[in-house]
């Protein structure tokens, strides 16, 4: 009868291995590494941000396989200001995502879009349907992408953006 044999490396300082053999018809010998790297995330963070005035949008995402995390905040110099979350998926060049913030001392929720164009992203413009504190587009198919224009800017230090007055 022949043996399988497998060994296996446990660590990547000292390598020991151990033999395992199986009865079986395969007479190949298997050898699976172990690897002690770190496994890398698959989540790509990028931030944005315009400036109009002043008046600015900040935006940080989190990009895990197409599934679209991250903070928002409108600061507004003489109308209201909100901050919140954003939830979403990407579809091809388009984020769709859930726009969930703090403003005047409310919760609310509002549908938001973006279109991807390289390093910018330009942010949809329609008409809005509202059902309590939820805000979504009425009708997709005709939404505009000429809303706010952000640029891609490095994520060094974003967050004191989001937080400062």
């Amino acid at each position: 009868m022949s043996a399988l044999t497998i060994s296996l490396f446990l660590s990547c300082e000292k390598k020991t291995s151990e033999t395992v053999n199986v009865d079986g018809s395969l007479s190949d010998t298997v050898v699976i590494p172990a690897s002690n790297e770190p496994v890398e995330s698959s989540t790509l963070q990028t931030c944005y941000m315009e400036a109009i005035s002043k008046d600015s949008v900040f935006l940080s995402l989190d990009d895990n396989l197409g599934t679209i995390t991250g903070k928002m905040r409108y600061k507004n110099f003489e109308k209201d200001s909100s901050f919140g979350d954003v939830a979403g998926i990407q579809n091809a060049d388009t984020l769709k995502l859930m726009y969930t913030f703090e403003s005047e001392g409310k919760t609310s929720d509002r549908e938001i879009y973006f279109l991807r164009k390289g390093d910018k992203l330009m942010e949809a413009t329609g008409e809005y349907t509202t059902d309590g504190s939820t805000s979504k587009y009425t009708n997709p198919s005709k939404l505009k992408y000429d809303g706010h224009q952000l640029q891609q800017i490095d994520c060094t230090n974003f967050d004191k953006k989001f937080t400062s007055k």
